[in-house]
C-alpha cells in the first residue's frame, strides 16, 4: 500500500509516526524523492530546443520529455540556477541543461551541443534589422535641453494641476463618509418607492386589459404623448393615401358600362332612401292625426 492510504495500522501511534509516510518510512514524493539526501529531485523536463548528443552524436528534437535529474548548482543574485541531468533515450549518454537567469535562456553545459538556428541577414545579403544604435549619431546637448524643458513645462501646466483636481475630487467625496452614504441610502430608498409604485400601477393595468407580463409599458410623460400622437397622425397620413390610391386605380379600371351601373345604383340608391323618408313622414302624420281624434273623443 501507498504511504497516503487511509488505513491506520493498529499499532500506529500519531505522536510517535506523525505521518503514515514516516510510519512507512516513504517519502510522499515516492520514486521522486529516491535522491533528495543529494539535492537531486526526479522531475519532467521538456527539451526547450534541438540538440545533437555528444555521445551517439543523434540529433534530438525540441519539445521531448525526459526523466531529468533537477539540482540547484548556484544561484544568480537572489535567482537559483538549476541543472537538469537527462540520459539520450538513444544511447547510455547523458547530457546536462542549465538555467540562465541572466540571458534568461537555457545553454547546454555538457553532454551535447544546441542546435544554431539564429539566422544573420547580412551574412546572407540582407540588411541589418532595427540596428539603430550602431548607426545613432552623438546626442545633441540642445535637443536633450529642449526635452527636458518641454517635459518641466507639461508636468507644470497638466500633470500637477490634473492632480491636485483629483485630490480635491478625492477629499470632497471622502470628507465624511457617513453623511454620503446616508444621502445614497436616501436616495435609494425613494427611487425604490417609486419603482414599486409604478409596477403596482403597471400590474393593475396588465391586468385590467389581460397584457402579458413580460410586456413593458412607456412612462405617460409630454414627450411620449407627443411620440403616439405624432405615429398616430403618420398612420392616418399614410391609410388615407393608401385609401386615395386604390380609388383611383379602380377608378381608371372601370369600363364606362361598369361607371354608367355605378352611376345607376347610386341613383336607384338615392331613390330608394327617398322613398323610405317619405313613408316614414307619412306614418308619423297619420300616428298623430289618429291620436289628436283620441283626444277630441274624450272631451267630448
Amino acid at each position: 500500500m501507498q504511504g497516503f492510504n487511509k488505513y491506520y495500522p493498529p499499532d500506529y501511534d500519531g505522536e510517535k509516526h506523525k505521518s503514515l509516510n514516516a510510519y512507512r518510512g516513504k517519502h510522499a514524493l515516492g520514486d521522486r524523492a529516491r535522491k533528495l539526501d543529494k539535492g537531486i529531485l526526479i522531475t519532467r523536463f521538456e527539451l526547450p530546443f534541438n540538440i545533437w548528443c555528444g555521445t551517439c552524436n543523434n540529433h534530438i528534437g525540441m519539445g521531448v520529455r525526459y526523466n531529468a535529474e533537477k539540482k540547484k548548482v548556484g544561484s544568480y543574485y537572489s535567482t537559483p540556477i538549476y541543472s537538469f541531468r537527462c540520459k539520450c533515450h538513444l544511447c547510455d549518454g547523458w547530457f546536462e541543461i542549465q538555467t540562465d537567469p541572466k540571458n534568461t535562456r537555457y545553454v547546454v553545459v555538457a553532454g551535447g551541443r544546441q542546435k544554431d538556428e539564429e539566422w544573420n541577414p547580412e551574412e546572407n545579403g540582407g540588411f541589418a534589422i532595427h540596428d539603430t544604435e550602431g548607426n545613432a549619431g552623438p546626442a545633441d546637448p540642445l535637443v536633450a535641453l529642449e526635452k527636458s524643458t518641454a517635459a518641466q513645462n507639461h508636468a507644470t501646466q497638466v500633470q500637477i494641476p490634473r492632480l491636485e483636481s483629483l485630490q480635491e475630487v478625492s477629499d470632497h467625496y471622502n470628507s465624511d463618509p457617513y453623511v454620503l452614504s446616508s444621502l445614497v441610502r436616501k436616495r435609494f430608498r425613494a427611487e425604490k418607492n417609486m419603482d414599486a409604485a409604478k409596477r403596482e400601477v403597471d400590474d393593475q393595468l396588465k391586468g385590467r386589459y389581460g397584457l402579458p407580463e413580460t410586456l413593458q409599458l412607456v412612462r405617460e410623460d409630454d414627450e411620449a404623448k407627443k411620440e403616439a400622437r405624432e405615429q398616430w397622425e403618420k398612420g392616418r397620413r399614410d391609410f388615407e393615401a393608401q385609401t386615395s390610391i386604390k380609388r383611383a386605380r379602380l377608378y381608371r379600371s372601370a369600363t364606362p358600362a361598369s361607371l354608367s351601373i355605378m352611376g345607376s345604383s347610386f341613383q336607384g340608391h338615392n331613390a330608394l332612401s327617398s322613398l323610405k323618408a317619405r313613408i316614414l313622414g307619412n306614418t308619423r302624420r297619420s300616428s298623430s292625426l289618429r291620436s289628436k281624434g283620441k283626444l277630441l273623443d274624450g272631451s267630448n
